[in-house]
């Protein structure tokens, strides 16, 4: 009695067993079995492999380079020759630094960030402060421009948005420096540090890049078509650099 009881036991968990394992939530995979009798339609979906990925990410970190690469150089130099296509120093200093520093080697080292390492985080710092240094050069071109012509200093909105930017962009820079190089950086594993940096960062990109064409909309309103070249790269490049 106690056997056949035992015995029906062992049965009723070994039917258990079998339905749990064949209801299992793991997905199935279909191997060219034409007898495949199990209910469901299974499709395998094989991800991108890791070598994969960095590939796509390396050439979009290329095309992203040359992009800023050739934008800047030729917008900067396009609107330093306005308005009769003749480099006029040393004003024509002023658009060329900033655009060249506040927009293509900021916007290389933000791009150069998200790949993220060692080496990819200290080549960002070096590009950023490169173009500062560059801007900074553009900040002392139209103030010594306007000391020539005998103008105030930063009575334009266009004047005082840049300076303003340009003082603020030195916090992220110094926090850079002292709190978070990687090599010697007093504070380098903040994540809070960090986060602020990086935010605090890209909104004076947005204001500097925005403030770039209202620069250039105050020179040549009445020419439209320059503005949209102008505008419309940066409109674009600001997604895939500042998000």
């Amino acid at each position: 009695m106690f056997r056949r009881i035992i015995s029906s036991a062992a049965s009723i968990r070994s039917k258990k067993s079998s339905t749990s394992s064949s209801t299992s939530y793991l997905p199935k995979h279909n191997n060219g079995n034409a007898n495949n009798t199990d209910g469901y339609t299974t499709t395998t979906t094989i991800p991108f492999s890791s070598n994969e990925k960095k590939t796509q990410s390396k050439s979009k970190y290329r095309l992203l380079v040359l992009t800023f690469l050739v934008y800047s150089i030729y917008a900067g130099w396009y609107v330093s020759t306005r308005p009769k296509g003749k480099w006029k120093s040393p004003f024509s200093w002023h658009p060329f630094l900033m655009t060249i520093g506040m927009v293509g080697s900021m916007g290389i080292a933000a791009v150069t960030k998200k790949l993220g390492g060692y080496t990819n985080t200290k080549l960002h710092g070096m590009l950023a402060s490169f173009g500062y240094l560059l801007a900074v050069g553009g900040l002392v071109a139209i103030y010594h421009n306007k000391n020539l012509w005998g103008k105030e200093h930063f009575t334009s909105y266009h004047g005082k948005i840049g300076i303003t930017v340009m003082s603020c962009t030195l916090l992220p820079l110094m926090a850079g420096v002292v709190m978070l190089h990687p090599d010697f950086g007093i504070d380098r594993s903040n994540k809070t540090i960090r986060k602020i940096h990086k935010v605090f960062s890209r909104i004076l990109m947005a204001i500097a890049w925005g403030n770039s064409l209202y620069g250039l909309y105050g020179m040549r309103k009445a020419h439209p078509m320059e503005l949209l070249l102008y505008g419309v790269p940066l409109v674009l490049l600001m997604p895939l650099t500042l998000i």
